[in-house]
């Protein structure tokens, strides 16, 4: 016994029995005695825990104390208190070398801060109201503590699915918790249900340390007999732990796959690139043919072609690829692949044949040449003959439009429009950008054809002296024809653009009387003939404005010969009295004044104008009298 304890005790004797006999004493004491604690305290680990204990009934006055029960039943006085009334006193006796110390309250309560895994004992608590009433209860703390992160290391070894025993698969670590979780494995997502008793299909092993803090680490280990059905499996282990409250936690390692040795059961073997559906490749590609064996590890290929029914080695490759850099048509044939694993089965069937189909097109031929000059009216049929495999397809094109399928180009009657670039492809439906074309330019020789712009307006009497008009002339033929005109400033003969063989010149001018009489004439030669056309104007409208030039011609004309005739008059009467100067005038009438001549007309006017107007009365007949 600890000295400290027995020295509790001999203290605590006297007052014990100071207790008894007052209690005794006391007409009114209970005979019975009774305390309330908890029997289990859950908490995690580093947390604050506090242990109550609380007498059933009305006491005024009693001593509480607290143990600890160690692992032998012994127990260890902590702290204690006395209570009277509402007046608690109390007192820490020993932590025991804790830290942080045991804490008792306002109440009497036990308090552990930060507890720790070392913390999880029972603790007793006695009550005491005399020497007949005492009442002890025990209360059990329990501490959790979360593990670490899940740690798995696979096996990396290669591992064979020939052994006939279970093979150690992975080991899983769970660092630091309490109390000790459980490890559990899985497959595919699925829970492995493994015995830990030894045997051929598989079991486990688990091993669990107490690390010096009090926590606990474990140590799971899977063994499984493989299967060549395991090779694309995934696997991982969890950790499944107790929280306070009946909680449970779970923490999954990350998953890993297995690297398995299994002998081949069957070969493919295939044509990778380019091909098409019906197995074809097209020559000057390069095709890579393909062999896999579903073993493990790869094993070796063998690549051979069959010639004359004996096996030509062509390469061993560890990856089981073939590359035909610019495969020609000498290639084609019967090519075999075979895999060489020894652990295969006698019964597997290790080697494979494909057939190798190259695709090639030669060059057209056309039974005409590249290009056929024909006259007028006339007619031809070209031959567009190639040779391929599979067989092509043969087509004719002009300008992009379908004229027929077959490998004959027919044309009777031939027209300048029948001229231009006839086009012959050849094509394989079954291989894909397999095609070859040639063209055919086709002449047609004979007279220009000549195609005149109309001018506008084109109504009669529409054009006036001076309009200026572009006389536009478009031509063909072949060879080409040159165009002139009849009037200088012609433009130079220049192709049509998207014409199909047209040329054209144009011309600029202001039309005039001569011009609307004979017209403006257009011609297109050739060796074959030469062809023209006239641009006529017709009668060309009056101008306004020259109309009313002539009116005032006419009356500035008219006056001046007045003037002539005036003056003319006025030197024949030159000699004579009076004439054309102020003559003496007959008094006016009585009591009319007489009138002066300082106005605007003058004399030889008046005397012009009433000479006009008596016609000689005054002065006898003749003329315009004396006056002027």
């Amino acid at each position: 016994m600890d000295p400290t304890d027995a020295l509790a005790k001999t203290r605590r004797a006297p007052l014990l029995l100071v207790l008894v006999l007052l209690l005794g004493a006391h007409p009114g004491a209970q005979g019975e005695m009774q305390v309330s604690v908890p029997p289990l305290v859950e908490v995690m680990r580093g947390e604050s825990a506090t242990l109550d204990c609380t007498p059933l009934g009305v006491y005024d006055h009693f001593l509480l104390e607290w143990f600890l029960a160690d692992r032998s039943g012994v127990r260890h006085l902590l702290a204690k208190a006395e209570v009277r009334g509402s007046e608690v006193q109390a007192r820490v006796h020993s932590s025991r070398g804790r830290s942080p110390q045991y804490q008792l309250d306002e109440q009497g309560r036990l308090v552990l801060p930060e507890v720790q895994v070392g913390d999880e004992r029972d603790y007793v608590c006695v009550v005491m109201a005399g020497a007949a009433d005492t009442a002890e209860a025990t209360a059990r703390l329990r501490v959790f503590a979360k593990p670490e992160t899940t740690d798995v290391s696979p096996n990396k070894g290669m591992l064979s699915v020939m052994e006939d025993f279970a093979q150690e698969i992975a080991t899983c670590n769970s660092r630091n918790g309490n109390p000790a979780p459980q490890i559990k494995w899985y497959q595919n997502q699925q829970l492995l249900q493994v015995p830990m008793e030894v045997n051929s299909n598989g079991y486990m092993t688990s091993r669990t340390v107490r690390e010096a803090s009090g926590l606990q680490s474990l140590t799971s280990t899977l063994y499984l007999r493989l299967h060549k059905a395991d090779r694309e499996a995934s696997f991982h282990c969890s950790v499944h732990y107790s929280l306070p409250r009946g909680q449970h936690g779970r923490l999954d390692s990350q998953p890993f796959h297995l690297t398995l040795h299994y002998p081949t059961e069957h070969v493919q073997f295939w044509v990778n690139s380019p091909s098409t559906t019906e197995g074809w490749v097209r020559e000057g590609d390069s095709v890579q043919l393909s062999c896999r064996g579903d073993g493990s590890p790869s094993p070796e290929y063998t690549f051979y072609r069959l010639q004359d029914m004996k096996e030509e080695l062509v390469k061993t490759d560890l990856e089981g690829n073939l590359t035909l850099e610019r495969v020609q048509r000498g290639q084609s044939g019967t090519y075999g692949c075979r895999v060489e694993d020894y652990d295969a089965a006698e019964d597997a069937e290790l080697s494979q044949t494909l057939e190798l189909r190259v695709a090639y097109l030669d060059p057209l031929k056309l039974s005409s040449g590249e290009e056929l000059s024909l006259p007028l009216g006339s007619g031809v049929a070209v031959n567009c003959s190639v040779q391929g495999l599979p067989t092509p397809v043969l087509r004719w094109t002009k300008d992009s439009a379908p004229l027929g399928d077959g490998p004959w180009l027919s044309l009777s009657n031939i027209t300048f429009d029948s001229a231009g670039t006839y086009t012959c492809e050849a094509y394989m439906p079954t291989v894909p950008l397999l095609s070859r074309t040639q063209t055919l330019k086709l002449l047609v020789e004979g007279k220009p054809e000549l195609r005149p712009e109309e001018t506008q307006p084109k109504a009669e009497g529409s054009w006036r002296e001076g309009d200026e008009v572009r006389l536009v002339c478009s031509a063909r033929g072949y060879p080409e024809p040159k165009l002139s005109w009849s009037e200088l400033g012609g433009s130079l003969t220049e192709p049509v653009p998207g014409g199909q063989g047209w040329v054209s010149s144009s011309l600029t001018l202001k039309v005039t009387n001569v011009l609307s009489q004979n017209g403006v004439s257009c011609e297109a030669s050739n060796p074959y003939g030469h062809t023209q056309h006239i641009f006529h104007f017709g009668t060309l409208a009056p101008q306004t404005s020259q109309a009313g030039v002539a009116v005032m011609a006419v009356a500035i004309s008219v006056g001046l010969l007045l003037l002539v005739v005036a003056a003319f008059y006025c030197m024949r009467r030159k000699g004579r009295p009076g004439c054309c100067r102020q003559g003496e005038k007959g008094a006016p009438p009585p009591g009319e004044p007489e009138r002066s001549h300082s106005g605007s007309q003058r004399p030889e006017q008046t005397g012009l104008l009433m000479g006009g107007a008596s016609g000689g009365g005054r002065h006898g007949s003749g003329g315009f009298g004396d006056e002027c």
